[in-house]
């Protein structure tokens, strides 16, 4: 018998599977390593592909401030023709955004390819890889706090997105400031995170309200929290906080200083002017509810139900998320100016409860997520090449004029009578050909102030032959939306102006903006 039980190994059957144990844990570390390497590769090629064809598939106009507060003052630092808002005189906004872009164009002027298509997408491209790499970080944030399961889903609902479709390549102040939040999310010290680092974070941050002040409403919060649980709260603020935090400063500083040729603190002159001034409030205001009552709503588009349900499901893990969106929403409530966009910053952690929401509907789950996938792709298809696009086309139209100039004695002369900042302008020309439009600058209080704009506005006819008194002193174009065009057809006829081309812009004109945009040659 034991001669028996020898030879069938019976004793040694602990042993035995001590040994399949071993192996098999060998063989499962292996095998994770070569499916994190692989699923690694896959999203980042995924990420990158994805944010690629978005940049190419937006083709529309968002704000002026997409040109006005980046690419224009780029093109105005390195070229040296055109024009500056009363923003940048004033000293409101930074040169540290669009010393970038500048950087960009110099490299281009030096190469010699300084052409518009490179002017106009290599920026928005750039911004595209940067959209993707912070894409890749959130997935690998959520992997590290949530189940595979959820990571992949979270990340299905950050990437079907709309309005980060809408927004995220634009050369926008507001995507770089979400772009910079992602990226920070991922050092924040969430519970349970494992790729927490202060000072990274931190840094990330300081970057990104160098960028836009505003940016300190959202991390506000979020600070407080990690000075809350922060053990050694003495060290965080005198080792990182305050080094971090003046490092920042001074170099921002510096740069504006250098380039406004003064000294200047934006940072405070942002406050003064758009707080306590009220400036903002020139752009237009809103309700105070307006954020809750469409704005939200607006900017998470189909994924609200998922939200409201995720936040029933992750309210205790997330909260201090949560709290963040509901603060910055408060706070940009109390500002009388909104817009959209003020509030993107908040939709990656957003996207944390929309992807805990749909990994848990089960049987549900690919009704839900092909929905979710249709409604959000409608949406960014038809505002990234259908609505507002004219404002662009007509550029694309005015830039051939450069050619022309190159070849006729008649110098282009062109003259916008548009809203202003209605249209991007010599960043999407490029050609130091002879350009004007209506101007709006803010009452300040000072003495004689005229807002060109509505001037014109009041009385199109007769600000048109006042100010061109005599057929010598006409431009040789005027562009315009449709809306404004009979009440002009007067000046238009008489002074022998041909309508050569015409623009779709919107299927929503509203005021002054109309449906198409027309532009007149002088015969």
């Amino acid at each position: 018998m034991e001669n028996i039980r020898s030879r069938l190994n019976i004793g040694n059957k602990v042993e035995d599977v001590k040994l399949r144990k071993r192996k098999s844990q060998l063989y499962s570390k292996e095998d994770e390593n070569i499916l994190k390497d692989g699923e690694l590769r896959r999203v980042v090629l995924f990420s990158v592909a994805f944010r690629l064809i978005n940049c190419l598939l937006v083709q529309t106009s968002f704000v002026p401030d997409e040109y006005w507060q980046s690419l224009e003052v780029s093109h105005r630092m390195v070229f040296n023709y055109g024009y500056l808002t009363w923003e940048w005189k004033e000293g409101i906004r930074g040169f540290t955004y669009p010393l970038f872009f500048a950087f960009i164009y110099k490299i281009l002027h030096f190469l010699n390819y300084d052409s518009v298509f490179l002017l106009i997408w290599l920026p928005r491209i750039i911004q595209a890889l940067f959209a993707a790499f912070a894409d890749v970080k959130f997935f690998y944030l959520i992997r590290t706090l949530e189940s595979h399961d959820v990571a992949k889903w979270t990340f299905f609902c950050h990437m079907c997105s709309w309005f980060s479709w809408f927004c995220c390549t634009r050369t926008l102040t507001n995507s770089t400031e979400t772009t910079l939040t992602s990226l920070a999310l991922f050092y924040f010290p969430l519970p349970r995170s494992k790729t927490h680092s202060s000072k990274i974070y931190l840094s990330l941050v300081a970057l990104a309200v160098i960028v836009r002040p505003t940016a300190l409403i959202v991390w506000f919060p979020l600070l407080m929290y990690h000075f809350w649980q922060e053990n050694d709260k003495l060290r965080l603020i005198t080792h990182t906080v305050v080094p971090i935090g003046a490092v920042a400063v001074v170099i921002s500083t510096l740069i504006d200083c250098i380039f406004y040729g003064k000294w200047t603190v934006v940072q405070f002159n942002f406050l003064k002017f758009n707080v306590f001034h009220g400036v903002a409030d020139f752009y237009g205001s809103h309700p105070w509810h307006w954020y809750f009552s469409q704005g939200f709503a607006v900017v998470i588009g189909p994924h609200l139900p998922l939200f409201l349900h995720g936040c029933s499901l992750a309210f205790k893990r997330y909260k201090i998320l949560l709290a963040a969106i509901v603060w910055t929403i408060v706070v940009y409530s109390l500002l009388p100016h909104k817009e959209f966009r003020f509030i993107y910053p908040v939709l990656p952690f957003c996207m944390i409860f929309c992807g805990i929401s749909l990994a848990s509907l089960k049987a549900w789950r690919r009704a839900a997520a092909t929905v979710l996938l249709v409604s959000n792709l409608l949406a960014a298809l038809y505002t990234g090449l259908i609505h507002q696009r004219g404002s662009l086309d007509v550029m694309s139209r005015l830039q051939t004029l450069c050619d022309v100039r190159n070849i006729s004695t008649m110098q282009p002369d062109v003259l916008l009578l548009m809203p202003c900042h209605s249209t991007p302008y010599y960043s999407h020309v490029h050609c130091p050909m002879k350009m004007r439009f209506l101007e709006c600058p803010p009452d300040l209080g000072e003495e004689g102030h005229v807002d060109e704009a509505d001037r014109f506005y009041e009385d199109p006819l007769h600000w048109l032959r006042t100010s061109f008194p005599y057929k010598s002193s006409l431009p040789t174009h005027l562009v315009l939306f449709d809306v404004l065009e009979k009440e002009i057809s007067v000046f238009l006829q008489g002074n022998n102006f041909v309508r050569t081309a015409e623009m779709f812009h919107t299927h929503f004109p509203e005021g002054r903006v109309g449906g198409s945009i027309f532009i007149y040659e002088r015969h």
